[in-house]
Order: C-alpha cells, then sequence, then structure tokens
C-alpha cells in the first residue's frame, strides 16, 4: 500500500491487443494521477499461465506471484476491458481467475471504464460486475463508467488525444483515489 495520505492506484487492461483503445485510456490515466497518487499499469496480462487450480498454491508461478503482489501493493484497481464474443476476453478471464484463490482483491476498492461504442460491452460490464463481486472487492460504482473511445482519438503516443474524454478519465481516477483513501482500512 501507498504512504500516509498518498494513494497507490493500479491499472490492469484486459487487452492484449497493440493497438487497444482500452490500454490508451489506462495510459491516459496514468497521466492524470495528480499529486498524492501513484498510478502503475499492469503489464503482465501475457505472461499469465492458463489457471489451473492444482497451481494455484506456493510456489506459485511467478506471473502470477507478480500480478498477486502488485495488487496487494495497490490501494485500488482501475480497468479497462474490452468484450469479445460476448464476454470477457479469454486472457483477462484468466487473470481474473488467478485472483480467486488470493486474498489480495478481497475489499480492494475497484472501478472500471468502458471504452466500446455505445451498445457494445454490457456483457464484458456484467461478467466483471459478477467476478469482482465473487472475490469481495468493493466495486465504486460511480467511477465505473462508459467512455467510448474511437480509434481515431488516440494519438501516435498511445495516449488519447480528445480533451473531453482526457477530462472524463481524470474525473474517474481522481474519484477512484478518493474513494481508496476513504475505505483504507485504519491501522
Amino acid at each position: 500500500m501507498a504512504g500516509p495520505g498518498a494513494a497507490q492506484l493500479l491499472l490492469i487492461s484486459g487487452s492484449t491487443r497493440h493497438g487497444s483503445t482500452n490500454t490508451a485510456a489506462l495510459r491516459t490515466a496514468q497521466t492524470a494521477a495528480s499529486e498524492g497518487l501513484t498510478a502503475v499499469r499492469y503489464d503482465g496480462l501475457a505472461d499469465l499461465p492458463a489457471f489451473n487450480p492444482d497451481h494455484d498454491r506456493d510456489p506459485l508461478p511467478s506471473a502470477v506471484a507478480d500480478l498477486r503482489r502488485q495488487i496487494a501493493a495497490a490501494d485500488a484497481v482501475l480497468f479497462c476491458a474490452p468484450e469479445y464474443a460476448g464476454g470477457l476476453p479469454g486472457s483477462f478471464k484468466n487473470l481474473l481467475d488467478w485472483t480467486v484463490g488470493g486474498h489480495e482483491i478481497y475489499r480492494k476498492p475497484v472501478a472500471w471504464i468502458n471504452v466500446a461504442a455505445e451498445g457494445r460491452g454490457t456483457n464484458a460490464d456484467a461478467s466483471l460486475r459478477t467476478v469482482l463481486g465473487y472475490v469481495g472487492a468493493q466495486i465504486i460504482e460511480a467511477a465505473c463508467v462508459r467512455l467510448p473511445v474511437p480509434r481515431q482519438a488516440v494519438g501516435p503516443d498511445g495516449l488519447i488525444a480528445d480533451v473531453g474524454l482526457r477530462t472524463q478519465i481524470t474525473l474517474v481516477v481522481e474519484l477512484v483515489a478518493q474513494q481508496s483513501l476513504l475505505l483504507r482500512p485504519t491501522e
């Protein structure tokens, strides 16, 4: 966890695609982090082995141990995942499956941004809500937003260039940071 008064936000994209608008949204969120907030992007999605309950014990596969370490270190997690074939992408669902056997995400404040075009992505949202509820995460409802991001809104630097979208992403990051500090357990 981040130090007193500061918050650490873990950003997890559910896409392995190089030019993903989901990842662009989280890169933009990372740049929106204000003073007192550290935003870290998780980039090991493609490295995770296929979930196998027989391997969900010590010693964990190194990529899984790293994922759980990063979740444990964060005060909150912000997801952004596409919808494939009517649900969460398999690689992202695999990541979520690896969180079930650990305690790191339990009672952790979480939210997500859905960047899909209007009329798309609702099944992914519903699946994400179900899994995060199952693992006991604390969903920050006000920060779970739909911000359709067209591909042309992403600049050559991999960030969202549209000022309106950047402003909305900044508001989500600020809300998650505020809520993570409010929900942080007292020691």
